[in-house]
């Protein structure tokens, strides 16, 4: 998706093959593009007040068409190079349990790493086992040299999964956000290429 400088000028044209977005599989999720069919499982999970509040840009409450709005941007996203969003799927039930994206700055050739996971399936590992799968896509495929995460200081649980996969932390916003009228911390985790090369 991103430009490669080993590839010739005609090799950097996309093809439109290549203008789908992926789909990842891991032993137990299929991280796939989201469709409309998607927007009520969308709205309840990410309608929960609980996820809302350990996330920054989760509205609640969450309106109807909300879920169709947000899921029509994801394909210019992809197809511009400034964001792939991924939904998360159980491999055995086909059930929709949450969302993980990168946001793109192809001009420094990095990315930020989001995500969110409904409470019914907080607690099973599923957001860290999505992350290493986005991870290596971003490094692999996207050929990114460098992937950050943020998340809310009171939100430890989501610091754990950034340090599973490897991010290490790099530093503390002190009320870097406002969240419902209140100014919140932010906490950075990173990872180099080089560094997911060693692992």
């Amino acid at each position: 998706m991103l430009p490669d400088s080993s590839r010739s000028s005609a090799d950097k044209v996309k093809q439109p093959e290549l203008m789908s977005q992926p789909t990842l599989e891991t032993s137990r999720l299929i991280l796939r593009p989201f469709c409309i069919d998607d927007a009520s499982a969308v709205q309840q999970l990410a309608g929960d007040r609980e996820i809302a509040d350990t996330t920054l840009n989760i509205p609640h409450p969450y309106a109807d068409s909300m879920a169709e709005s947000w899921i029509e941007t994801h394909k210019a996203g992809y197809e511009t190079d400034s964001s792939v969003t991924f939904a998360v799927v159980l491999r055995d039930e086909a059930c929709l349990i949450g969302a993980i994206g990168l946001t793109i700055d192809s001009r420094f050739n990095r990315a930020e790493l989001g995500y969110w996971t409904g409470k019914p399936f907080w607690n099973k590992g599923y957001a860290t086992e999505a992350a290493n799968a986005v991870i290596e896509f971003g490094f692999a495929d996207l050929r990114l040299n460098r992937m950050l995460a943020r998340h809310l200081a009171r939100n430890p649980s989501s610091g754990r999964v950034m340090e599973k996969i490897g991010m290490q932390q790099e530093g503390i916003a002190r009320q870097d956000v406002m969240k419902w009228e209140k100014y919140e911390d932010m906490v950075s985790y990173g990872i180099l290429r080089e560094d997911w090369l060693q692992r």
